[in-house]
């Protein structure tokens, strides 16, 4: 497996492998992850479908990438997954997916047509004083902690191993708008990763203008289990791929000796009953390990989502195979000791007429109704105890909503804190409770919010995910374990649990892919490059764009510095006076 770079590999097809027809693939898990590895196969090892089977624990597809209509509830999404230009592996299956809305077209037709004609962007992104925009949204306000962010880039990951994020910053950088953006829109909170926080800043470094405004972002036109899932589920079918659902895999028995990995064994539990797969050399396997929505609970309009801290298949099928060689990971490093103020609740609320509509259109100042862009992402509540946000997505975000109806996604950050209105901690709160507090935070008067929470103009259901922030857990190398472990001859690791040899960030849909990809083209040894992470930290015009927008905007002399370094900065710039660099500063706004 190689990386490349560029289109020419981008648009050639892989030729079939040797010894394929004589391959069968198990996949554990039917998250993005595990559907995307089945395309592979079929795309690019030309592997037949009836030799690829998906053992799936639930009895529905699309693990994270979900949306449903709860049979007595109400319509639930347990979160949303924000996306880009450079999700080059994603985009590069979809390209090969069919689009269930446009006939002849690909999926990723459909979702640049829709991107080009509805991009998105947001009106206000911080909000305070029960509805009102927050005066400086839109500035960073870093000042000198941007020297802190430039730092921790030119820090190496290695040595900052294991670290969190309170303990590298200054008490002032987590005052600044930066920060409430950065949490709130990623869901990273003080005590996750430094080094995930790194490679997010590096990763994203192109969209620094495009945070505070969400003009960096792109989204589906359904929730993502009607626009993502189902597209791919159905390409899986039409090439005879087959789901098995309600398989509980409990281990994988992997022979380790003679510095080899070779997976000889699936055992599971399908509808009650124990089996055992034995599996030849030419069987690969394909390990979802952990999963941040495992053991998710719901409530209800009247009933608080029910906290529970049990592994679930994913995470104990992860614990069995750490047991027989450090090379697949450590667990409980992302499962135990989540601290209680973690998010563990994310709630979907479905407005059931237009009563409530102008409070949510005082803030977005868009119709609710026209069927575009709405929030163009969250919406936060700087003074809020839970710190809540909210976002409305396109609507209808389901296609079963009747005309009328909004359906609002809403999470709050902070789990041990009572709410500002509502006192008792969201984790103890009703869907209605939940809907109370927002209400209020929006400028709904006091007097109306117990009527207008009620199941008569709002039905809100709560879900309670015990390992929804895992992956942001501290973490040093050997961790996760490699997407192939060193000497694994038939056993891979797919997922945001697994480590790629990359740069690339966890809690995206393209790192799911990318994994994917890897472990396909690695076990397979697929002629074809994988593409490579979007390379904007190495391109000398996104730094500089990022030192002006992270200034808010100012000219390089006018940036809070010191003395020596403002008279450094008025030496040089007479020094470059008419090269190329005082070009590049100019076109960056600098000077």
């Amino acid at each position: 497996m190689y990386y490349s770079n560029g289109n020419y590999e981008a648009f050639a097809d892989a030729q079939k492998p040797a010894g394929v027809d004589k391959k069968s693939a198990y996949i554990i898990g039917s998250g993005l992850a595990g559907l995307a590895a089945a395309a592979f196969l079929v795309r690019d090892a030309k592997m037949a479908g009836e030799r690829i089977h998906i053992l799936e624990e639930l009895s529905v597809a699309g693990g994270s990438l979900d949306g449903t209509n709860r049979p007595g509830d109400g319509f639930v999404v347990r979160g949303g997954r924000e996306m880009e230009d450079h999700f080059e592996c994603l985009w590069d299956l979809y390209r090969s997916i069919p689009s269930l809305e446009i006939p002849g077209a690909s999926y990723l037709d459909e979702y640049y047509w829709l991107d080009k004609k509805d991009p998105n962007s947001s009106n206000c992104r911080l909000i305070h004083h029960r509805g009102d925009r927050l005066p400086s949204d839109g500035k960073y306000q870093l000042g000198k902690a941007t020297s802190e962010i430039v730092k921790l880039i030119l820090t190496p990951e290695s040595e900052i191993q294991g670290k969190t994020i309170e303990e590298y910053f200054s008490p002032e950088f987590f005052k600044t708008n930066f920060w409430t953006y950065w949490a709130t829109m990623f869901a990273f909170e003080k005590w996750h990763s430094l080094a995930e926080m790194r490679r997010y800043c590096m990763r994203f470094i192109h969209h620094i203008d495009g945070l505070p405004d969400f003009t960096a972002l792109k989204f589906n036109k359904y929730n993502q289990y009607e626009s993502m899932v189902k597209p791919l589920i159905k390409y899986l079918k039409d090439h005879g791929v087959k789901i098995d659902y309600d398989v509980h895999v409990k281990n994988i028995v992997v022979d380790t000796s003679n510095d080899q990995k070779v997976a000889q064994k699936i055992l599971l539990n399908r509808k009650g009953k124990a089996e055992e797969l034995n599996l030849s050399p030419d069987d690969l396997v394909f390990v979802t390990n952990g999963s941040i929505t495992e053991s998710s609970t719901y409530g209800s309009q009247t009933k608080p989502a029910p906290i529970s801290h049990s592994k679930g298949g994913s995470w104990t099928l992860w614990e069995n195979l750490a047991k027989q060689d450090p090379a697949f990971g450590h667990p409980e490093v992302f499962s135990e000791n989540l601290p209680e103020r973690s998010w563990f609740i994310s709630a979907t609320t479905t407005l059931k007429d237009k009563t409530l509509a102008p409070y949510f259109e005082r803030i977005t100042k868009r119709s609710l109704y026209d069927g575009k862009v709405n929030t163009g992402g969250i919406v936060t509540v700087t003074d809020s105890n839970w710190m809540l946000s909210f976002t409305i997505h396109r609507q209808p975000h389901f296609k079963a909503q009747k005309p009328d109806e909004t359906v609002i996604w809403i999470y709050a950050l902070y789990s041990d804190t009572e709410g500002n209105y509502i006192h008792k901690k969201v984790t103890d709160c009703t869907g209605q409770e939940i809907a109370e507090e927002l209400l209020c935070h929006i400028g709904v008067p006091e007097t109306e919010i117990n009527r207008l929470s009620s199941d008569k103009y709002m039905n809100t259901v709560p879900v309670y995910m015990p390992y929804i922030t895992s992956y942001f857990m501290p973490r040093r190398d050997g961790d996760r374990p490699a997407v192939v472990p060193e000497g694994s001859k038939n056993l891979a690791f797919i997922g945001n649990f697994a480590e790629s040899p990359t740069r690339d960030t966890v809690f995206t849909t393209e790192y799911s892919v990318r994994t994917a990809m890897e472990a396909v083209y690695t076990l397979l040894d697929i002629d074809r490059g994988v593409p490579e992470v979007f390379d904007s930290i190495y391109d000398i015009r996104q730094l500089l764009r990022a030192m002006y927008y992270m200034s808010d905007k100012k000219k390089l002399a006018d940036q809070d510095m010191n003395l020596p370094e403002k008279l450094a900065v008025k030496t040089g710039l007479k020094k470059i006076k008419g090269t190329w660099i005082e070009e590049l500063l100019a076109e960056q706004h600098l000077i």
